[in-house]
């Protein structure tokens, strides 16, 4: 088995203004829905590409891609890795990647919104700040339950078309275990200490982003200097180590306005604000709008034809 997993920060798009940013490849970045997913296979866009994907990026989602014929070169932030079907990676938003594939390689490309990523960080085990790779020839019955899980991912997509109440967050958050499941034998101990300080603030923040914990107590529970911590935030993350919990607080928010019917005062409660008011005020200064007219915009253009 050939394993990879990304040892360079993942850096803004904006650290580069050569590599393009985009929303599906070759259409330009737009905003996108809490609930975004898209679904597609790379031959889908065969006539735009030929083959052939410059290195880009992504900003608001990451993108599962599971290679499931022939053979090609993958890039990711500049590591060139050669490859044979089955292969599969995820790479989350901002790092670059890009490929060259031979005429007979086609996979199939989950594109997800970071707030259903971040919903999905405490219902998988592989790390969603972190570029990961890998293709194999040995343990052919677990690479058969991926491909499984994808071509259910693929039919749900079809026949329910998004997030919403169907079971493509139980199978996304299955996809991504089996890839980690796939990858276990290296573990984290082969990152630069840069980016295994930020993957663990990631999952710290995932843990405690409804608690009032300070910058502070974040640099305790992770036992290194502000300085270190900020910098990790900033150089993986794009964010201070404030913004990226009040950020994550913010995705939860909005998921949660969209998929169930709970009150804003309890939404604000659930994520952890003592005071409705102030979670509305909290929630306009970021978005335009307050919670509940947020709530009934999105929900009028899922209705709209």
């Amino acid at each position: 088995m050939y394993f990879f997993l990304m040892t360079k920060p993942a850096k803004p798009d904006r650290r580069n203004a050569d590599i393009p940013d985009f929303f599906i490849y070759g259409e330009p970045s737009r905003h996108l829905g809490v609930g975004f997913c898209h679904v597609e296979y790379v031959r889908d866009r065969n006539a735009l590409h030929r083959g052939r994907v410059a290195l880009h990026t992504h900003g608001q989602m990451g993108q599962l891609t599971y290679w499931t014929s022939g053979s090609g070169r993958y890039r990711i932030d500049g590591e060139a890795l050669d490859f044979s079907a089955p292969a599969v990676s995820f790479v989350p938003s901002g790092v670059a990647h890009g490929f060259a594939i031979a005429p007979d390689a086609d996979a199939v490309v989950v594109s997800v919104s970071n707030a259903v990523l971040s919903s999905l960080s405490e219902m998988t085990t592989l790390p969603l700040g972190l570029p990961n790779f890998v293709t194999a020839t040995g343990d052919p019955a677990a690479w058969r339950r991926l491909d499984v899980t994808i071509a259910a991912i693929v039919e749900e997509q079809r026949t329910n078309d998004g997030i919403g109440e169907t079971l493509m967050p139980l199978l996304l958050a299955t996809a991504l275990t089996y890839v980690a499941r796939l990858s276990h034998s290296r573990q984290l101990d082969h990152l630069t200490p840069v980016v295994k300080l930020a993957s663990a603030l990631r999952a710290a923040i995932d843990r405690h982003y409804r608690e009032e914990l300070t910058v502070e107590d974040y640099v305790e529970q992770l036992n290194t200097t502000r300085y270190q911590l900020e910098r990790a935030a900033r150089q993986v993350l794009g964010h201070s180590i404030k913004e990226a919990a009040l950020n994550r607080r913010l995705l939860e928010a909005k998921r949660l306005l969209l998929f169930t019917i709970r009150p804003v005062e309890e939404i604000a409660y659930e994520i952890g604000f003592r005071d409705p008011a102030y979670f509305s005020r909290f929630f306009s200064k970021r978005v335009g709008r307050p919670p509940g007219l947020w709530r009934r915009e999105e929900a009028r253009q899922k209705t709209d034809p």
